[in-house]
Formats: structure tokens, sequence, C-alpha cells
């Protein structure tokens, strides 16, 4: 048996440099690369050292998407749940949720402006 990491998450969105900006804030993140699309458009890779989101856009991204299609949603663990939340908030954005389920850790979710839903936990 093998075992292995999530290395990276590709996803369409509407603006680049919106969504990187919410990722390196609240995960302290760094644009790793960025450049053109082999498919027209751009990519941005922003991460860590270990794993990153790659954001893709262009002309005909349109955003708007719907919860569960395919994607429910993506999990990202920060160590300070009450600041993160306090960023998604400073981008105007809606947390709901706000919860502890078991076997643990905290929680909340936020949809960010193209209709993703993003649940952000803590196991402090």
């Amino acid at each position: 048996m093998t075992s292995g990491t999530l290395e990276h998450a590709n996803l369409s969105v509407t603006q680049i440099d919106r969504a990187a900006g919410l990722l390196q804030e609240l995960l302290g993140w760094h644009i790793r690369w960025r450049g053109d699309h082999h498919l027209g458009g751009e990519t941005a890779h922003v991460g860590s050292d270990d794993c990153y989101v790659s954001l893709y856009s262009r002309e005909d991204v349109a955003g708007d998407y719907e919860k569960g299609q395919p994607l429910n949603h993506l999990g990202l663990r920060v160590d300070d749940l009450d600041a993160a939340e306090k960023v998604v908030t400073a981008h105007g954005l809606e947390p709901f949720s706000q919860g502890q389920y078991e076997p643990g850790p905290r929680s909340f979710y936020f949809f960010d402006w193209d209709g993703i839903e993003w649940e952000i936990v803590s196991y402090e």
C-alpha cells in the first residue's frame, strides 16, 4: 500500500488577483508561479512549499457556480479560526455554519465571489 497527500487543487475563478489575495492573507501562502495557460487565459499557483491551489481564469470563466456541481467545498486548515474569520469578513465575504463537530475541529464555511464554497477548520 502507498500513502499520499493532496498536492494541489485547480479552480477556475473570475479574478485571479482577488482569489490569490484572499488565500495569501488567510493562510500566509505566496504565489509559487504565475503565467499564461496553454489553453488561453492565465494561471497562478498560490500555496506553501508543500501544497497549493491553482487558480485559472480567462474571459469565458463566468463564476456563479452551484454548490455540489461537482465540488461541495474545499477545506483549509488554519491555526487561528477567529483570525481567519476576520480575514474572510474583511474581504466582504460572509461566514456561516460556525461550529464544532465530532470528533473535534471547529470550523466555518463561506462562499467566495464565484460561488465556490470553502470550509475553514482548526484543531486548536
